[in-house]
Order: C-alpha cells, then sequence, then structure tokens
C-alpha cells in the first residue's frame, strides 16, 4: 500500500496552527508531569541528598502508589470512554443509509481542478505525476513520468 502525504502547512489557518501547537505543549506537560515522581523516587533511591527532603514532603514511596493508582484509574477512565465512543460511531454508521452514488465525468473534473482534458488522460496513463501548487493551493502545473 502507497501512502501519499501532501506536507503543506503553509494552507493550514491560524487557528489550526495554534490549535495544533497548544495540543502539543498540553501533551508534553502532561508527560513531564507524570515522570516527575519516578525521576525524584529513583534520585531519592540513589541517595541524591537534594531530593531526599523533596521526597518526604511529598510521603516517600506510598505517595507515588497512591498516585499510581490514580494514574492507572484515569487510563482506565480514557480507555473505557475510547471504546464508548467507537461503538457509538460504529452503531452510529451502520444506522446511517448510504447516501446516491453520483457519477463524476472527466468533464466535471477538469472543471473542479482546472486543468485540460488531455492533461487528465496523460496523466491517468503515467505511473508517476508530480503536482506543483501555487501559494492558494490551486493546480500550476501537472508532470508525468510515463515509465
Amino acid at each position: 500500500m502507497k501512502t501519499y502525504i501532501i506536507n503543506t502547512p503553509q494552507l493550514q489557518s491560524i487557528q489550526k496552527r495554534l490549535g495544533g501547537f497548544f495540543a502539543w505543549l498540553i501533551c508534553w506537560a502532561m508527560w513531564i508531569y507524570l515522570l516527575t515522581p519516578l525521576v525524584t523516587l529513583t534520585s531519592w533511591m540513589l541517595g541524591d541528598k537534594k531530593l531526599i527532603n523533596e521526597m518526604r514532603w511529598f510521603g516517600g514511596y506510598k505517595s507515588l502508589l497512591e498516585l499510581l493508582q490514580i494514574y492507572g484509574m484515569s487510563l482506565l477512565v480514557m480507555a473505557g470512554l475510547w471504546l464508548i465512543w467507537i461503538i457509538y460511531r460504529i452503531l452510529l454508521t451502520r444506522s446511517v443509509k448510504p447516501s446516491r452514488i453520483n457519477t463524476v465525468s472527466d468533464s466535471n473534473i477538469c472543471e473542479f481542478y482546472q486543468v485540460k482534458n488531455s492533461e487528465l488522460q496523460s496523466c491517468r496513463k503515467a505511473q508517476q505525476i508530480t503536482v506543483f501548487y501555487d501559494d492558494h493551493g490551486h493546480i500550476v502545473e501537472l508532470k508525468n513520468h510515463i515509465g
């Protein structure tokens, strides 16, 4: 199976870019928050004098076990919600009737993508095609590589 990825981040809106950045930031903050007790416990077990007071203040390994229980329950809740979502989506797709299949002609494709019919036919015969876009995402040039 060949996967085709069009990497054009310049076509994303500012809202999508900021949303992606904040999701990235939240995920890293959660990851660091989850690793902090393990780092503290490891350094405490290795005898680091700087973090012994912090480990005592947090309650030692007992508080770590309590945190691990909270993390485990959180993961179980998230997995349960994920499974409920999957089942809901499966049931939703079964109940939705498929729409009428619209046939699309070559002239409709050429009109939509603003290409010539001769270019479309030559690209269909080619095994590899390079598509060049402008800054607005419109097709500028099609280059086919017949092999």
